[in-house]
């Protein structure tokens, strides 16, 4: 049975795990802020540009871009953003999932990987698959350089012919407690086709908008094009990292409640304990008296 030192050294133990946790999760919410400001900050670009792109295609017969030719898959690739670090609860583990049923989806294909994030490059390691490259410790802080350079390298295998298709998995940030596990295909570029019923009363209204061009449209679609995937890219970069602080507070909230609830226990248990031992010390010294008598 343990001893009162040995509930002592628990507690202590506990303790100091609690505010390691609860230290963690104050980080976290303050990282939280900043990314998730800046996640919010990049969607009007992003949807203003995809309408834009939707006004060009539109006066265009029948546009021709390396980034808008359609294939049989027969080589896919998949960009997965994952955490670089775990204590973020099930964050990793359920995109590393809705990637395994992207590939078992497209089984009998061949799969290519770039992975973004230290978890997600350790875990396609091991299950063996090819890299077209990697990135780790770019999603605590996000910037637009390595946006870009991913995107290049995307759009630079598909104009090349060497994957037919390219997606993106990622975690789209909702709220603290609500993440949404998204796959979007990047190319060929079909989100700047999508049906109009889809479009909410706001971006229909921006869809009519009439803009006025100084530049030929098809040189405009040549330089947006490219400029569409690296924003999708930088806007999944900055959903995802939202995403997993929003993840990690949450999990450091939860195991800094249980290590008070564990401290409680253990509290309880460790007065019983010396209630005992006091409780024994007195009949000892009740009997000794007794038979002394």
């Amino acid at each position: 049975m343990p001893t009162l030192l040995d509930f002592r050294r628990r507690i202590r133990s506990v303790k100091n795990s609690q505010q390691i946790t609860r230290a963690m999760k104050f980080v976290a919410a303050a990282r939280l802020r900043r990314a998730q400001e800046a996640a919010f900050a990049a969607r009007p670009y992003a949807q203003e540009l995809a309408r834009l792109l939707r006004s060009i295609m539109s006066r265009i017969q029948e546009p021709q871009h390396a980034l808008l030719e359609k294939r049989p898959e027969q080589n896919v690739l998949a960009i997965v953003l994952t955490g670089e670090r775990g204590l973020a609860g099930p964050f990793n583990a359920n995109i590393l999932r809705k990637a395994s049923e992207f590939f078992r989806a497209h089984h009998g294909k061949k799969i290519v990987t770039i992975p973004v994030g230290k978890k997600g490059r350790d875990a396609f390691r091991k299950a063996g698959f090819t890299f077209a490259g990697e990135y780790v410790n770019v999603l605590a802080r996000v910037e637009f350089k390595t946006a870009r350079e991913i995107a290049t390298l995307a759009t630079e295998l598909y104009a090349k012919k060497e994957v037919d298709s390219v997606y993106i998995i990622f975690s789209e940030f909702k709220s603290v407690m609500t993440a949404n596990l998204k796959v979007e295909i990047l190319l060929p570029i079909e989100a700047v086709r999508r049906d109009k019923d889809n479009e909410s009363d706001k971006e229909k209204a921006g869809s009519q908008v009439d803009y006025i061009y100084e530049q030929p449209a098809e040189q405009l679609l040549g330089k947006l094009l490219p400029r569409y995937v690296e924003t999708q890219v930088l806007g999944a970069m900055l959903e995802s990292s939202a995403s997993e602080y929003a993840a990690r507070m949450t999990a450091m909230e939860a195991a800094t409640k249980n290590a008070g609830e564990v401290i409680e226990a253990l509290t309880l248990h460790m007065n019983k304990v010396r209630q005992a031992a006091i409780t024994k010390e007195i009949i000892e010294i009740v009997s000794g008296a007794n038979y002394g008598g």
